[in-house]
This record gives C-alpha cells, structure tokens and sequence, in this order.
C-alpha cells in the first residue's frame, strides 16, 4: 500500500495505542486496533501479517524475563480446543471476499464495544461453556486475530491472575506463528519494511502499556466504557460505509 503523510501519521497513532493497549490490558490490541486500520484502507490479509510480526515481536520480549510465570499446563489443555478452529478462521480469511470479512470484524467488535460500555462480562462457568468459548475465541482469532475477549473469559476462570497475562501472550505467540505461517505458504504478500519501521512506534505504547498496567487494571471497567465507545462509533461508522 501507499500512504500520504496523513495516513502514515494516523496509522503510527494506531500502532502506538495498540502496543499500549497489548500490554496495559495483556490483550485486545488488535481487536482494538484492526478496525481503525481499516478505516484507513486496506484490507485484513494487508494488516494482519504486521500485526502478526508486531505481536510475535511484543510477546516475545515480554516473555524473556517473565516465561516462569506461565500456566503450561493449562495452556497445552485449552490449545487442543482452540488451535483446529484457528485453522479454520484462517482459511476462510484468505477464501472469503474482502467485504464479507471486513463486515464480520466490525460485527464482532461491535459485540466486544457493546459488552464493556454496558459492563457485561464474557463469563462461563461450565466446562461445555468453557469448550464453546475457546472453539468461537480461536475461530476469531484465526480470521481476525480479534478473539481474545473470548479467550480471556475462560482463561480468568482457569488461571491464577499473576499467571494470566504471560500465560496469554504464549498463546498469541503461538496462534499468529501459525497464522504467519500459513500466509508465508500460501504465497501472501507481507509488507515487512512497514511492519519493522513502525515497531519502534509500537514500541513507545508497549512500555507506557507495561507501566500503567496495574493502574488500568484497577481501573477496568472506566477504562473500558470509554475505549468501547470509541470502538462501537468507530465500528458503526466502518460498518455504514461498507455496506453502502
């Protein structure tokens, strides 16, 4: 893609509130991300393998100083349920028209913006709810990489809270290497200069992101009332201007 200076300026502020985001909540960078890059043009098979390269980056340093501090056990458990539909998500991502996958973005972060401006909690509290869950989560992941809301809902319940984040960005490094591998397979053209140069961006929002993390987290609920208003006009808006 080319970009003139008002696209490169607005897509470095995505890029930089994604990193703060991955970090300050251990999650939802891209599903907060993904649909503003959108806006700006492109389509989902250009902006997911830089995503993929942003997060198989991010987690990766994350996780260098912090790999004790992940629920193996559980992670290899809940993989068996989430990796075969990731698989899934991904072919139909790269089958299906552009229009339709886009229309399914906004529609699932739609439903993510409408649970945190109401405070409605992704909650189970079954193990078939559980399973439900992490089929839909990888599903989602595997189209959009946007599942984690769904993910996370079962992971809380599973997983002891200073175990949560590293234990999630495992997982991440594991469903976007599949996904990156299955583009370089399939002959997906991936913008690596663009990715690589706006990493040091993504770079300034991941150390804010790790900063403030206790703070958003106590402060979870206002935290999120407010980005999912911006995500629900956002999506609206992006969801109008497709379909019309």
């Amino acid at each position: 893609m080319v970009f003139d200076t008002t696209s490169l300026v607005l897509v470095s502020l995505i890029f930089l509130w994604t990193g703060f985001v991955r970090t300050g909540l251990g999650f939802g960078g891209a599903a907060i991300g993904l649909p503003l890059m959108l806006l700006i043009g492109g389509s989902p098979v250009y902006w997911l393998p830089v995503i993929g390269i942003h997060l198989l980056f991010f987690s990766s340093l994350t996780l260098v100083k912090s790999i004790k501090k992940v629920d193996w056990d559980y992670l290899k458990r809940s993989l068996v349920w989430i990796i075969p539909p990731t698989l899934v998500g991904v072919a139909g991502l790269l089958s299906l028209p552009d229009r339709v996958v886009i229309i399914f973005i906004y529609s699932i972060t739609i439903f993510y913006a409408i649970t945190w401006i109401f405070n409605q909690k992704i909650t189970s509290d079954k193990p078939w709810i559980d399973k439900l869950l992490l089929i839909l989560g990888g599903y989602v992941a595997g189209t959009s990489l946007t599942g984690a809301p769904l993910i996370v809902a079962v992971y809380m319940r599973h997983i002891a809270k200073e175990y949560l984040r590293n234990t999630l960005f495992v997982l991440w490094f594991v469903l976007v290497s599949i996904k990156m591998v299955t583009f370089m397979l399939m002959g997906v053209t991936i913008d690596w200069e663009f990715a690589l140069v706006l990493i040091p961006i993504a770079a300034i929002g991941h150390v804010v992101g790790i900063r403030v993390h206790q703070k958003i987290i106590e402060n979870d609920q206002v935290f999120k009332k407010w980005v999912g208003s911006a995500l629900l006009l956002v999506s609206s808006f992006g969801m109008i201007k497709i379909i019309m």
